[in-house]
């Protein structure tokens, strides 16, 4: 489990270090490029998450054919799997461009308002790249080609970084873009990503003497269906939780500039915690759909259980860390006074979940390797649209709490979601049915 984790986390923290990254390199030129990049990321990933989240079913797929031994049945379901990216990218695009003039109507200041607008509209061309990684990368995690995507998000996070130094102060000659150029660097970084992992699929499948482009299938409606039938609980989830904080996101919009960047840094510390136990749980996807299309349901079960333990300890010490040194973290981000008089006290609401997020991050994941997303998709729109968001606009604007209300009300929702997943992942996994 450790061997197959370890890459799968380092790649989790590549993929959220490319937003780290923009947000820190945007700190120099204030609090209000700190939010634009917030409210467009929030708007962006909404919107792009739920394609991804549709490739999600290849986890299960992949996973089980390997286990079956069917390695042609794995080539195939890639096939399928960048058929699909390719057809949503178009409708998904076109959402977000619509979004990128919300900013406004929706209430947020004018002073943030434009920035996102430009960034987000910047931000989008990178979608297809996003998604054809996604789907290559769900692959090779599936047949074990895990260090692989590392490797791929080293080298795209040190474009990336290059790219925003470039870009956004007008280095070598180019001009200063602002966080136009943040966005740019991270659609160059996404296509590199996208390129790399298709050649490490190539490489993979002519290193078994099966060519992926000789033996590359055709569109068949009937798989399609199959994975998105699969990917849609998935991507719904996704969608439920990630629009859910970038929800809180936009709402933190309505408050104050300094409210919103404190909200953000704190967001990007706890999203990077995150990043763990999500690796650990693609992982327990990828061991638990193994052992199910072997027919071991004992091998299933301890795998999921081994998940669990290694996804919550690290979100144990997680939360050590927020309540160790707050200050100093926030300080990685800005000097900003009103910032850092804010920011501790959200991390330290930060560290009061760390280990609920753990346990509903890597439950869902060993679920999905059972075939099951659908109850993921409902706890999430309970626990979150049900009662955390409601609760958490009650203590901001009704008590007046501010942004500590809001995340209050997040909190509570992740002890529901990870309650209820637990209770789940326990009685499925010890089902009879699971051998077959």
């Amino acid at each position: 489990m450790v061997a197959l984790a370890v890459p799968v986390v380092l790649s989790e923290l590549g993929w959220m270090a490319q937003s780290v990254v923009d947000t820190i390199m945007v700190g120099k030129l204030g609090p209000v490029s700190i939010g634009a990049v917030a409210l467009g990321n929030a708007v962006y990933y909404t919107v792009a998450l739920f394609g991804f989240g549709l490739l999600l079913g290849l986890d299960t797929l992949v996973a089980q054919a390997y286990g079956r031994r069917d390695h042609d049945g794995c080539h195939r379901w890639l096939a399928q799997g960048i058929y699909l990216a390719c057809i949503v990218t178009l409708p998904l695009m076109l959402l977000i461009a619509l979004a990128s003039f919300g900013f406004a109507p929706f209430g947020i200041a004018p002073e943030v308002a434009g920035p996102a607008a430009s960034y987000l509209r910047v931000l989008n061309w990178s979608t297809l790249p996003l998604l054809l990684y996604g789907g290559t990368r769900r692959y090779l995690q599936a047949v074990g080609q895990v260090r692989v995507v590392t490797v791929t998000f080293v080298a795209a996070n040190l474009l990336n970084w290059l790219g925003n130094w470039v870009l956004i102060y007008g280095h070598w000659g180019m001009p200063a873009m602002g966080v136009r150029g943040s966005a740019l660097s991270t659609v160059l970084a996404r296509v590199l990503m996208a390129a790399s992992l298709i050649g490490f699929a190539w490489r993979y499948e002519r290193q078994r003497g099966h060519p992926l482009f000789r033996h590359w299938p055709g569109p068949s409606f009937t798989a399609i269906l199959q994975l998105a039938r699969i990917g849609a609980p998935a991507a719904g989830q996704i969608l439920l939780e990630v629009g859910a904080w970038n929800m809180a996101t936009l709402f933190a919009g309505w408050l104050t500039p300094v409210a919103l960047a404190t909200h953000q840094i704190a967001l990007n510390y706890a999203s990077l915690t995150y990043m763990v136990p999500l690796g650990v749980s693609a992982a327990a996807a990828v061991s638990v759909g193994h052992a199910v299309g072997a027919g071991d349901a004992e091998r299933a079960q301890r795998a999921g259980w081994l998940a669990l333990g290694l996804g919550t300890g690290f979100m144990l010490l997680a939360a050590v860390g927020f309540l160790a040194a707050p200050g100093p973290l926030v300080a990685l981000y800005t000097s900003d006074p009103q910032v850092m008089a804010v920011g501790p006290s959200l991390l330290g609401l930060a560290a009061a979940f760390q280990i609920f997020d753990g346990i509903q991050t890597v439950s869902t994941g060993a679920l999905r390797g059972l075939g099951e997303t659908r109850v993921p998709m409902l706890a999430n729109l309970v626990g979150y649209w049900v009662l955390g968001l409601p609760l958490g606009l009650g203590l901001c604007f009704l008590l007046h709490w501010g942004i500590y209300g809001l995340w209050i009300g997040l909190t509570v929702a992740l002890i529901v979601i990870a309650a209820t997943l637990l209770q789940r992942w326990r009685r499925d996994s010890a089902m009879p049915a699971l051998s077959r």
